[in-house]
């Protein structure tokens, strides 16, 4: 959880120079599981702070295993609140303690349960 907690300092900090210390050189970032990851420091700062809105931010590690974590959060944008998020990040870390691939799995309110049938 202090990666988590480094990521979220940096992030409301919008800090994207701690993109290097959070991240491997060549770490994947997926926004979403469907989406193509974003690869590298480059391409990761290019996308971390790009909205700078206030929000906050609750954490709770689901497992851990390895070099690997879940991690289920719940962040709100806005103040007043515009807009909710109950996510899980898949995280896997390298021996350097920095995250190789980082994978988000967001989900907001109104947003259907399943994906629709053929």
């Amino acid at each position: 959880m202090a990666w988590v907690t480094r990521y979220e300092d940096a992030w409301r900090a919008n800090d994207a120079d701690a993109v290097e210390t959070l991240f491997t050189p060549d770490a994947s970032y997926r926004r979403s599981p469907y989406l193509p990851p974003e690869v590298g420091h480059g391409q990761i700062r290019a996308i971390w702070c790009d909205d700078g809105e206030t929000f906050t931010m609750r954490a709770e590690p689901v497992a851990v295993e390895d070099r690997s974590a879940v991690v289920r959060l719940l962040v709100r944008y806005g103040d007043p609140v515009r807009q909710e998020y109950k996510d899980l990040w898949v995280l896997r870390f390298a021996p350097d303690g920095r995250v190789a691939d980082f994978e988000e799995w967001p989900y907001e309110p109104g947003q259907p349960d399943a994906a629709a049938g053929d």
